[in-house]
């Protein structure tokens, strides 16, 4: 890999995520070397990712040069490269382009989609939780209305104009608003030979409730923004099976659809060489100082981490923060060791969560306070607008919503690459 040799430790971090930059910050000017490896050569801000799926977004604005994020850091070294396995007992990473040891490891590589082992769901649904997978969803959705143009009989195109997504969660309600706004302000005048109000949004959810995580009153408050939206809510219901044009449900009738959004549940990306007895949920299985519990060198932050606490006996939830803040603790522990100073144990802070489902339409929770509407739509937007890497995707970001605010338009509703099954 052409890593310089040295004599301090090596930190070896697998992933460029959230946990991941926070990690490799936090020991910027630490007597350290620190080596990031990701398949990927940009950090991504995934929160963002259905805006790129639903046309709002490009995907440049939501993504930003790992290289570009630590070119003043003199003891980071940056290589894109798929991890194969970890040597837990060499203490070696070996990757598609070689091999590396480390004195510490912590893996970062954050969560993948969850099918729960359901075949035809993992062959024809729509992921989103990459932006390869995004710019994919939005192809297909902009093709299949290129498709209903030309369908011969209404059934089909219904079937093509019927989107439906699986889990009410943040994602699947902010997409599901996403989509019904552009089949309110956008679509029609795109499509002005096709009748757009024959186009469905559905949203299925197993729990009774939508954003089951949030509150009562926002989980209330997001399911009635939703049907404003004239967004079909489905609760307490499953998908039994799917193939490609037809959904079958285990409690309700069929339901015609070309478009099945998946967006039920999420897993750990684990990486091979440290097996299943070390994982628990699907996610390694760390004590209160990250490290995986039955190993010495070896840590694990963000979702790919199992952190059970009084609070959260399932574990910690799979969101930003718990990576941020797992990833600052983590670097402040490495310097403890550095400078001959005692570990403390990690303490999460619940900053609170918040969920949009479309323009001026939004809920937060907050530890002593909860709020809806057009506040909680400019705070929603606060929050991601200063989070996002980089003061350009900053720029963009703020300049395309300003645009689409006004003009009730998305500019990015491009088919840059046709999907293909």
């Amino acid at each position: 890999m052409n890593i310089p040799t040295t004599n301090y430790p090596r930190i070896v971090i697998i992933g460029g995520g959230f946990g991941g930059l926070q990690l490799a910050k936090g020991l910027a000017k630490s007597k350290c070397q620190i080596v990031m490896l990701d398949q990927n050569n940009y950090h991504t801000f995934q929160p963002l990712l259905y805006q790129v799926a639903s046309a709002g977004l490009e995907p440049d604005s939501i993504a930003y040069p790992i290289r570009k994020i630590f070119k003043n850091q003199a003891n980071f070294f940056f290589r894109m490269a798929e991890v194969n396995k970890v040597n837990k007992d060499e203490r070696k990473v070996i990757t598609n382009i070689g091999e590396i040891n480390y004195d510490y490891l912590v893996i970062a590589t954050g969560s993948d989609t969850n099918y729960f082992g359901m075949k035809d769901i993992a062959k024809y649904a729509m992921p989103m939780k990459n932006v390869k997978e995004a710019l994919n969803l939005r192809s297909l959705l902009l093709q299949n209305f290129e498709r209903a143009l030309l369908a011969e009989n209404i059934e089909e195109q219904e079937s093509l104009m019927t989107f439906v997504i699986v889990g009410a969660g943040p994602t699947g309600v902010e997409l599901a608003g996403a989509l019904a706004e552009l089949k309110k302000h956008v679509l029609p005048f795109d499509y002005p030979d096709l009748d757009v109000r024959r186009m469905r949004i559905h949203l299925i959810e197993m729990a009774d409730e939508v954003l089951p995580p949030m509150s009562e009153e926002s989980s209330k408050n997001a399911l009635k923004y939703l049907e404003d939206l004239g967004v079909t809510v489905w609760l307490g219901q499953s998908v039994a099976s799917y193939d490609g044009k037809t959904i079958k449900f285990k409690k309700a009738e069929d339901l015609k659809a070309h478009t099945l959004i998946w967006a039920a549940g999420v897993k750990g990306q684990l990486v091979g060489g440290i097996g299943e007895e070390f994982c628990e949920r699907g996610r390694y299985k760390v004590n209160e100082f990250n490290k995986i519990e039955g190993l010495e060198r070896e840590y694990a932050i963000g979702d790919v981490a199992f952190q059970a606490t009084e609070e959260n006996p399932i574990g910690l939830p799979g969101v930003a923060q718990v990576a941020i803040q797992q990833g600052r603790h983590l670097a402040k522990n490495f310097k403890a060791t550095l400078n001959n100073k005692e570990w403390t144990k990690f303490s999460y802070k619940d900053l609170g969560t918040m969920a949009t489902v479309g323009r001026n339409k939004a809920v937060v929770d907050l530890k002593h306070t909860k709020f809806k509407g057009w506040f909680a739509w400019v705070i929603w937007m606060f929050i991601h607008l200063i989070s996002l890497v980089g003061f350009r995707n900053k720029m963009i970001t703020f300049f395309n919503w300003s645009y689409n605010y006004f003009n009730f338009d998305k500019g990015v509703r491009l088919i840059i690459r046709k999907y293909e099954r």
